[in-house]
C-alpha cells in the first residue's frame, strides 16, 4: 500500500499545523452541510473540532466527534497525528460565529453571509492583509507550514468561487450522497447576482461568493517564505484558483484518496486547470479495523480540518503507515469503539 501519490524530499526541520477557522451562513441552509447535528448546530462545528485537536475532547458541551452512523470527525486524525508526530498547532479566527474555546488568533472578523443575497465576505480584502502579516510571521518561525481548514459549508462557497472564476468544477461533499441538486442552484443564484457587476478581481470573487477562510489562506501564501502545504480537497483548490490568478506561485495542494474517489467531484481536473500539484493521501482505511472509519471509504466525511495534511506532515516527518494507521486507531477508539464490520 502507497501512503502517498507522488514522492516529497522535503524534510521539516521546524514544521507547523494550521487551521484556519470560519464558517458561512450557507451551511444554515437545510440539506447543504453534513457537519454538526443539524444545520444552526454546524456552526459550532470549527470550535469542537479546535477543542479535540489542542485537548483531545470535547470540554464546552456533551457530544462525541462522530457523525450520528459513528463515522470520527476528520480532527480525530488531525489531533491523532499532532499526537505522534508531536508538530505544533495553532489555530486563525478567519470569522467564526461563536467564540472559540481554544487560543488561536484572531482576525476578528464576522462569519461568511449568504451569497445568494448578499456580498459573503465584505472585508475580504482586510482579511487578505492580515494573512499577509500573519505569513510573514510564520516566516520567521517554521520552515514548513501545513494549512488546513475548517468551513462547513464551505464546498458549496468553493463551487461559487471556482465556477465564478471560470473553472469547470464539480466539488465534493461530506456526505455519502451529495447534496448536488442543492448546490447547483445556489451556485446558479449567486452567479446570477453577481454577474451583473462586470469583470471581478480575484479578490472581488472572495467578497461576493466565497468565505473568510479563502481570504486568510489566500494572504499567508502571498508572503510565506517556507514550504506551504495547502490541505484540503475542493475547498482549498478554490484557495489555490485565487492564489493564480492573483500571480502568485500556486503551493502544493495534499488531500485524501476519498476526496479523489468522489463520483460526484472532480479535484484531479480542477487541480489541472489550475496548476496546482496535488498529492493523494490514502491512508487505508479499509483495513483499519474500524467500522466508523472505514465509512470514509464508502464517501461519508471523505476529509476535513486538514486530516490529510496532517497525515502527510506525519509521513514528511519520519512516520509511515502502519504506525499512521495505529496512532489513528489507538486515539478513536478512545471515544468511538468499533462496531463489528
Amino acid at each position: 500500500m502507497t501512503l502517498l501519490s507522488r514522492s516529497h524530499n522535503h524534510i521539516p526541520k521546524s514544521p507547523l499545523f494550521c487551521g484556519v477557522l470560519a464558517n458561512t451562513l450557507l451551511s444554515t441552509v437545510p440539506g447543504l452541510s453534513g457537519a454538526g447535528p443539524d444545520p444552526q448546530g454546524s456552526l459550532m462545528v470549527p470550535n469542537l473540532d479546535a477543542e479535540l485537536i489542542i485537548q483531545g475532547k470535547i470540554t464546552s458541551c456533551n457530544i462525541t466527534p462522530n457523525t450520528g452512523t459513528g463515522c470520527p470527525t476528520p480532527a480525530s486524525i488531525t489531533r491523532s497525528m499532532a499526537e505522534l508526530a508531536g508538530f505544533p498547532v495553532l489555530f486563525i479566527n478567519a470569522g467564526l460565529m461563536h467564540r472559540p474555546t481554544v487560543p488561536c488568533l484572531d482576525f476578528y472578523s464576522q462569519p461568511g453571509q449568504d451569497p445568494r443575497v448578499t456580498a459573503a465576505v465584505p472585508d475580504a480584502k482586510r482579511l487578505y492583509t492580515q494573512g499577509q502579516w500573519a505569513g510573514s510571521l510564520l516566516s520567521k518561525t517554521c520552515d514548513t507550514l501545513v494549512i488546513g481548514e475548517c468551513v462547513p459549508g464551505g464546498t458549496t462557497t468553493a463551487l461559487c468561487v471556482l465556477r465564478a472564476g471560470g473553472y469547470q468544477a464539480h466539488v465534493s461533499s461530506a456526505a455519502v450522497k451529495s447534496p448536488k441538486k442543492l448546490k447547483e442552484e445556489i451556485v446558479a443564484t449567486v452567479l446570477g447576482r453577481i454577474e451583473t457587476s462586470g469583470e471581478k478581481s480575484p479578490l472581488q470573487l472572495i467578497t461576493e461568493a466565497g468565505d473568510p477562510m479563502m481570504a486568510v489562506v489566500t494572504g499567508i501564501a502571498s508572503t510565506y517564505s517556507g514550504k506551504l502545504y495547502l490541505a484540503g480537497g475542493t475547498q482549498m483548490l478554490a484557495v489555490a484558483s485565487i492564489i493564480k490568478e492573483l500571480g502568485i506561485s500556486v503551493p502544493d495542494v495534499v488531500t485524501t484518496i476519498y476526496v479523489q474517489d468522489d463520483k460526484d467531484a472532480n479535484c484531479i481536473e480542477i487541480a489541472a486547470q489550475i496548476g496546482a500539484p496535488l498529492t493523494i493521501v490514502n491512508p487505508d482505511f479499509g483495513s483499519i479495523g474500524h467500522s466508523g472509519l472505514v465509512r470514509y471509504c464508502i464517501g461519508e466525511v471523505k476529509e476535513g480540518m486538514g486530516a490529510g495534511g496532517a497525515i502527510f506532515l506525519a509521513h514528511l516527518l519520519g512516520y509511515q503507515l502502519p504506525e499512521i494507521k495505529e496512532a489513528i486507531l489507538k486515539f478513536v477508539t478512545t471515544y468511538c469503539p468499533s462496531k463489528p464490520l
